[in-house]
């Protein structure tokens, strides 16, 4: 008798210690899958920096006439380029805004680009915006779409195409220096590229379609990932406009904090842009990725705590 208790006890052990080892390798890979998917690091493609385009001077000209810049910690004025960035802020106490507008006026449509963390394309691979600004030299940067942190998207870069997803209305920045919103779903990659288009950004929502605030931003959805949250109520927010073809308007509103600036909604970002004359407009990735980057320093208040997030990818100028 005390032997058959004895093999039972034991049986009970290992049936236990079984089940205790599945339940391991579940978290285990439980664990494992969610790091995969939102920690660890995947390559797919190494980028080369991009090259800034040439002015269209003789290098005897550009060696003998050095080219004359005015710049303070707010502005910037070159033969090519103009950029005037301004603090706005409004209302008072829990309602105060703080936001920052950079008006830039380019020459040349080539000198707005693109540029990935770690120059490399794929999941998970982050820097801070202020990172990826001074390893390509930029003059002035903002927060991108944070491509990597979703899988669908059509993600055009400095005329290469590297995802291929529709998903959602997206915005376009093409070579004559114009902008438009498109929905991936309608107008193909091929179309796009033969268009002329240089960078495509899939975040969302449209702010501004021909000079007219879009419709409804209440139901808007932009991913349903682990960890995302909703982008309605007022958050901070990156966004860019164009009043005119290489004449663009980059906001970023810091929010969050309070009696400095608690954010914006959709709707307050639009009008935004509308008054500011933007004929079109778009949302980019917001929240602590919202970001803005000038003359080697970080111009606004990430999250209120002077402190970036570390993103996939910015949209840059630089000389």
């Amino acid at each position: 008798m005390q032997e058959l208790i004895t093999i039972i006890n034991i049986t009970k052990r290992k049936k236990i210690g079984l089940a205790a080892a599945l339940f391991i390798l579940l978290i285990g890979g439980i664990l494992y899958s969610l790091a995969d998917r939102y920690l660890i690091e995947h390559v797919e493609v190494t980028v080369a920096a991009p090259q800034t385009p040439s002015v269209s001077t003789s290098s005897d000209e550009a060696q003998a006439v050095p080219e004359k810049v005015e710049q303070d910690d707010w502005n910037y004025k070159s033969e090519d380029t103009s950029i005037q960035i301004k603090k706005v802020e409004t209302g008072t106490g829990s309602d105060m805004i703080t936001y920052y507008v950079a008006d830039v006026q380019l020459e040349e449509p080539a000198l707005l680009q693109a540029a990935f963390a770690k120059n490399a394309f794929g999941r998970n691979i982050t820097e801070d915006t202020s990172t990826i600004a001074a390893e390509n030299n930029a003059i002035f940067a903002i927060n991108g779409d944070y491509y990597g942190f979703r899988n669908d998207g059509v993600i055009i870069r400095n005329g290469t195409l590297y995802r291929d997803e529709p998903a959602r209305d997206a915005l376009a920045l093409l070579s004559d220096g114009t902008m438009k919103s498109y929905n991936e779903e309608q107008l193909s990659s091929s179309e796009l590229l033969a268009e002329g288009v240089t960078n495509t950004y899939s975040f969302g929502p449209v702010l501004v379609k021909e000079g007219a605030v879009a419709d409804d931003f209440d139901k808007v959805v932009i991913d349903t990932n682990f960890g995302n949250r909703s982008i309605q109520g007022s958050n901070p927010r990156t966004g860019v406009g164009m009043i005119a073809p290489n004449h663009y308007v980059f906001v970023v509103v810091d929010g969050r904090k309070a009696n400095y600036s608690k954010g914006m909604t959709l709707a307050e970002f639009a009008d935004v842009f509308v008054g500011l004359g933007a004929t079109e407009a778009y949302n980019l990735d917001g929240g602590g990725s919202s970001t803005m980057y000038f003359m080697g320093r970080v111009v606004n208040n990430p999250l209120g705590k002077q402190q970036e997030r570390g993103v996939s990818d910015i949209l840059y100028i630089s000389e």
